[in-house]
């Protein structure tokens, strides 16, 4: 527009003002058209739609910045709210949410508009795309159909999408998070407790008031939802583990070399053999390469088993007066290891002579810090050598 109007100055010896310049160009459509149209709304009725989807989030994690994705679903017309956060997001992760998200809301929706992730969707796109098998028969159990919007018309979910500014600036601000269980509580109970209590001016009241009219619309859940988990096979290794997304879970010894029956829920990890269920662990969520052992899995090796605990001699030792029981103890404090040699010479010498001399032994070296071993026996042996030994010195 610059460039026009020093057009006009030099060949036609015009003066336009710039405003006026350009409402003339805007009246006579000469640049290009991005003038705006109506806008169209969409409108649904009680229990006919839910929207889903997925958006990256950055969050302080037990003071590890991570980037988690935010699912979330809402009712297309009373806008109930649910979202969870996952470290990623593949077709097991969606089938653990939109399961706690129906049971969130107590019914689902015959219709799921969806975008066109390849996590639901396995070709084409649009609301003619082919839906994945395995996420087809998961939303037959629900009695609801996943439909894609049309490639450029991410309005068509808009109610789920601008919920995602609504988490970023309202949820995850100020709050922190030690595990991946903390922030879905934490998320669960905001929904619950602010997302779902505010009003929305578009409603007219809060989503909680409006999907009390909604509820009686919703398909009822199934009787019976069945759990959500990924099976696999796994031979265990001779270390005595089984690897699950790097890490690696015990199972006890004698299954060294099996092949077992893996179950990973969300939570958990569940070892299976010939039907038999072996082992379950807490699912490790936020480390890789980690090693998960359950106690009385796996018997200590003998040269770790030698040093725990007391030792059988310490033990044939304590117990029978308390001066010895010190004694044995101040020993041991001054011995290395677990001072078995030590011990095991200690009890040679109270079974080698009277119990009556070993205890009055004992009881003067441990009032007099003593604890030489050959010094002792020789407190021993002077004690008791008139009665067992012949000491007078030959007269001859």
């Amino acid at each position: 527009m610059v460039r026009i109007s020093e057009i006009l100055q030099e060949k036609y010896g015009c003066v336009i003002p710039y405003s006026s310049l350009t409402r003339i160009v805007r009246d006579l459509e000469l640049r290009e058209n991005k003038s705006k149209h109506r806008a169209g709304d969409y409108s649904f009725a009680p229990g006919e739609e839910c929207q889903h989807d997925t958006s990256p989030h950055n969050l302080i994690l037990g003071e590890k910045k991570v980037k988690a994705q935010c699912a979330g679903l809402v009712l297309a017309y009373s806008r109930k709210l649910f979202i969870q956060y996952y470290p990623s997001f593949t077709r097991f992760e969606a089938k653990v949410f939109l399961t706690g998200a129906f049971r969130f809301m107590d019914g689902t929706c015959p219709r799921c508009i969806i975008d066109n992730t390849s996590v639901i969707v396995a070709n084409g796109s649009g609301p003619d795309a082919d839906i994945s098998p395995e996420m087809e028969r998961f939303g037959h159990i629900f009695g609801m159909k996943f439909v894609p919007h049309r490639i450029g018309d991410p309005d068509r979910k808009a109610k789920i999408e601008r919920n995602f500014f609504y988490v970023e600036k309202n949820f995850l601000p100020g709050r922190i998070f030690s595990d991946w269980h903390d922030l879905n509580e934490q998320a669960t109970k905001w929904c619950i407790e602010k997302a779902n209590q505010k009003p929305k001016r578009s409603l007219g009241m809060s989503p909680d008031a409006a999907y009390l009219m909604e509820k009686p619309y919703l398909n009822p859940l199934p009787p019976y939802i069945p759990p959500v988990y990924k099976s696999f096979y796994r031979v265990v290794d001779v270390a005595g583990y089984v690897a699950v997304d790097t890490n690696r879970y015990s199972v006890p010894e004698r299954f060294l070399g099996k092949q077992v029956e893996v179950h990973k829920s969300w939570d958990h990890v569940t070892v299976f053999f010939k039907n038999q269920k072996i082992a379950r662990h807490q699912r490790i969520l936020d480390k890789l390469n980690t090693r998960v052992t359950a106690k009385g899995h796996h018997r200590p090796f003998s040269r770790y088993r030698a040093h725990n605990g007391p030792s059988k001699e310490e033990k044939t030792l304590t117990g029978q007066f308390d001066i010895l029981d010190q004694y044995v103890r101040e020993l041991k404090k001054r011995s290395s290891g677990r001072g078995v040699r030590r011990m095991r010479r200690l009890l040679d010498i109270k079974r080698t002579y009277p119990a009556d001399a070993f205890k009055t032994a004992i009881e003067q070296a441990f009032h007099y810090g003593l604890y030489d071993l050959n010094r002792l026996e020789q407190m021993i042996l002077k004690r008791i050598a008139g009665d067992f030994f012949n000491m007078e010195q030959d007269e001859s």
